[in-house]
């Protein structure tokens, strides 16, 4: 893969577009989430302790400690950086000079700078792996454009250098502990659903994944369903397994296996790093040569650092590799744990809602006996409404309130300041629950109470007419309150979520804020897939365009060598006639161009 332009664009313009999609996303729901009228302030994670600048950055890394340098408050900064970070990204996207590390290195910083104030409605598995895989993007961007380039000798990769592949082997290898991880803590977690499958079809589809996340490489294939000895009964509808597959045999399998694919991993990192310095003894030329090696010994330096790091996360799977690592990795990994370069993954560990998926649906009232359902716009609630296309949105609120339903309200703190907001009235929380307040069924006066009940729903069936959910009433999720009750000011207190100072209010009258303030202005009307989904046919609309300039940008370049002829230097007795069918030589791309005739 070494030169191949082709994997690296790709790589490149798919973090970069992710990277777009995740800001924009994040723009729309900052208001609401840490705004000062939020359900998580983000002024409250930022509170200076007495310690130096660079301190401070080091233990909190965050851009937004400069926001009130320039007159914002922390989520001013975070809207700033949101938009930003968009805007930088989609550059990124549609044009190939701004794929650099430098680039790619902001965007990893500013969304690093989010996820710490983001509390805990930017503690998944996707915003880690958006981390870890945008720092590798700094890896894998070139220093220079391909267009600036020079060309390579006939027979190699034009612009090939002999630390490219590096950046894509920590690719590969982020991808095989993403799949091994999940597939091994769905086993760990002994969770009923995937140590009793025996129903048809689901128990096929689920064996199917285990074995495509346990065995990521044909070498771990072979080996998972042969020690498994996972057969399927097609008569009886039925998976079994030849042997006595316990917990402990899988522990066992677990131990075994998990400390040679470090070493695995270990031997091929040390093969690319082999091969790179023997393409590095074919490059020509001294200074080529000096250039060559220094690259080299950086991003190899890096690779073998970002390895060493990434196996502790990786070990969590199995205790006993964990504490055989090499102590300087531990070490390693203990100084940059804060900057989430490495991550341990885990996906859908526990399968819930296989007895019904369970939901929280919050009630309002003014007398306390008449209640009002308070409908989202992208989760379960009413049941005739059918699921909403979301993607590429990612709806912070909505998919957190499906975490919350899994357990008691005291394990979700922020569900007690969603209550204080909405018995408030505060109108950023309300646009998370419905875009149109006038939706929103208590938008002319709060509820005096709200309280929530926890449901399990299920899909109707085909014969339901008008219906795409069932539900049924499983218990009171939170209790009845309101402003000022007994009950609702000691969870407040409990969960550290009292006001104990007004926010300070920053300077409005800055450009910076009011520009702020008039994009925001402009933008909330919109609801937030329409808005992703507008940018991403934008999108799609400019590299049409591309597409269709770029074949008459190459025919109408100077430098652009014609097809079917030979490079040869010209004569001074040529050098005449050349210029001047140079001059008669009509461009392709113009409509106004006349086509001349020479005779002979």
């Amino acid at each position: 893969m070494a030169g191949s332009r082709l994997p690296r664009q790709l790589f490149l313009q798919g973090v970069a577009a992710v990277f777009m999609f995740a800001f924009a996303s994040l723009y729309t729901q900052i208001p609401g989430l840490y705004g000062p009228e939020g359900i998580l302030p983000a002024r409250r994670t930022l509170r200076p302790q007495g310690k130096g600048r660079w301190q401070q950055l080091w233990e909190t890394p965050t851009l937004l400690w400069e926001a009130p340098r320039l007159g914002l408050d922390t989520a001013q900064g975070l809207e700033l950086l949101s938009l930003l970070g968009a805007l930088v990204a989609l550059g990124a996207l549609l044009l190939s000079p701004l794929r650099h590390p430098v680039i790619y290195l902001l965007l990893w910083a500013a969304y690093l700078s989010a996820c710490q104030v983001g509390q805990v409605f930017l503690y998944f598995q996707w915003d880690s792996l958006l981390l870890e895989t945008g720092f590798l993007a700094v890896l894998v961007a070139p220093l220079r454009p391909a267009s600036h380039r020079k060309e390579a000798p006939q027979g190699r990769q034009a612009g090939a250098l002999p630390h490219e592949d590096l950046p894509f082997w920590l690719v590969r290898w982020l991808l095989f502990r993403l799949m091994f991880a999940s597939g091994v803590v769905k086993l760990t977690s002994r969770c009923p659903a995937w140590w009793g499958l025996t129903a048809w079809p689901k128990a096929l589809l689920a064996t199917l994944s285990l074995l495509l996340e346990l065995a990521v490489y044909g070498l771990l294939a072979y080996g998972t369903v042969h020690y498994f000895g996972l057969e399927v009964d097609w008569q009886q509808r039925t998976i079994h397994s030849r042997t006595t597959f316990t917990f402990h045999q899988f522990s066992q399998w677990l131990k075994t296996l998990t400390l040679p694919t470090v070493w695995l991993g270990v031997a091929s990192l040390v093969w690319e790093l082999l091969s790179a310095l023997w393409r590095w003894t074919q490059v020509r030329g001294w200074l080529r040569k000096l250039s060559a090696v220094v690259q080299l010994s950086l991003v190899g330096t890096a690779t073998v650092a970002l390895f060493l790091i990434s196996l502790v996360p990786y070990s969590y799977v199995e205790p006993g590799t964990h504490g055989r690592l090499w102590t300087g990795a531990h070490r390693l990994f203990g100084a940059v744990e804060h900057l989430q370069l490495a991550n341990s993954y885990g996906l859908f560990r526990r399968m819930t809602g296989l007895g019904g998926r369970p939901e929280v649906v919050l009630e309002g009232s003014y007398d306390g006996h008449h209640w009002t359902e308070i409908e989202f716009m992208y989760k379960p609630g009413n049941l005739s409404r059918p699921p909403p296309v979301v993607v590429p949105h990612q709806p912070r609120l909505d998919w957190q309130m499906w975490f919350a339903a899994l357990g008691p309200h005291t394990h979700s703190p922020w569900f007690t300041s969603l209550v204080l907001r909405l018995l408030q009235g505060k109108e950023p929380v309300i646009r998370l629950v419905q875009s149109q307040v006038a939706r929103y069924p208590f938008h002319k006066q709060p509820p005096t109470y709200v309280r929530a009940q926890r449901y399990k729903y299920w899909f109707s069936q085909p014969g339901e007419q008008g219906q795409w959910w069932r539900r049924q009433w499983v218990e009171e999720f939170f209790p009845s309150v309101s402003l000022g009750d007994p009950t609702l000011e000691t969870l407040l207190r409990q969960f550290g979520l009292q006001e104990k100072s007004p926010p300070r209010t920053r300077s409005a009258n800055s450009t910076l804020a009011q520009a702020l303030h008039w994009t925001r202005s402009q933008l909330s009307p919109l609801e937030a897939p329409a808005l992703l989904w507008g940018l991403l046919m934008a999108v799609g609309a400019v590299r049409f365009v591309q597409a269709l300039l770029a074949p008459c940008s190459l025919r109408s370049s100077p430098l652009a060598p014609v097809s079917g002829e030979k490079r040869r230097p010209a004569s001074q007795k040529d050098s005449g006639a050349a210029s001047e069918q140079a001059t008669a030589a009509p461009n392709p791309c113009s409509s106004s161009s006349r086509t001349t005739r020479r005779k002979k």
